[in-house]
């Protein structure tokens, strides 16, 4: 099984309060030699109190990715989760492959 570690890539803010409206996050899978990586973005609802944008923490704003992709559709974090390892399993146990037997 891959370790996976969510990552926030960038956020789209309005400017005259703070509030961040859009987050581009990913997801990458390593397991030894292999990785892979998962990027997405999701659209956050303005909440009744902002947390100033300067005090934002990544672990809060992946926070708040994670709640959004499961209220969305419960178990889409583990879904995503589980396209990581299946896409790293297939990187290490390939079923197909190129090339040719001669030089």
């Amino acid at each position: 099984m891959a370790t996976k570690t969510w990552q926030i890539n960038t956020m789209e803010r309005e400017t005259a309060d703070g509030y961040v409206k859009n987050v581009i996050y990913r997801v990458n899978g390593v397991d030894g030699d292999f990785n892979y990586r998962v990027t997405g973005n999701v659209d956050l609802p303005k909440p009744s109190t902002l947390v100033p944008y300067a005090d934002l923490t990544e672990s809060q704003v992946i926070g708040w990715v994670k709640a959004k992709l499961d209220a969305n559709q419960a178990g889409t974090v583990a879904s995503i989760e589980a396209s990581v390892d299946a896409e790293i399993n297939k990187l290490k146990t390939p079923t197909t492959a190129t090339g040719k037997p001669w030089s």
